[in-house]
């Protein structure tokens, strides 16, 4: 694979960190569709919390597209890993999940901190989509 001819100031450092980032919002999209599904089985029934987990899939599948967008854009490449089994497929109740929404939410986070010297572009975006995860979460149920 040749170099892309768009490349111009973009560390190998932070594109490194964008792929980590990227690879992590995926993961996190996969694992809320696992909480979706959950709470949208007949035996659990719970609609607010299984349509709440399905946006917020789909919200983390989107930061991951838009970070990609940035990579290609900077002439850089995406490089994707595996998607692990989600972290939780059952739960004890809507409490257990949020708990675990919310370290999920802060694992992502903690990436855009172990590289900010360096990719500054990840913390201003996450801290920008955070805080708005956190008052979805206590808005919608």
């Amino acid at each position: 694979m040749s170099g892309s001819r768009a490349r111009q100031n973009f560390a190998k450092e932070c594109e490194d960190a964008l792929n980590k980032q990227i690879n992590m919002e995926l993961q996190a999209a996969y694992d809320y569709m696992a909480f979706f599904t959950y709470f949208d089985r007949d035996d659990v029934a719970f609609p607010r919390a299984a349509e709440f987990f399905r946006k917020a899939s789909h919200e983390e599948r989107e930061h991951a597209e838009k970070l990609a967008k940035y990579v290609n854009k900077r002439g850089g490449r995406v490089q994707y890993s595996d998607i692990k089994t989600p972290c939780k497929t059952e739960f004890s109740g809507l409490v257990d999940a949020m708990n675990t929404a919310l370290a999920m939410e802060k694992a992502v986070n903690e990436v855009s901190h172990t590289h900010k010297h360096t990719c500054t572009c990840i913390h201003s975006y996450l801290v920008m989509h955070t805080p708005i995860f956190l008052d979805k979460l206590f808005v919608q149920l």
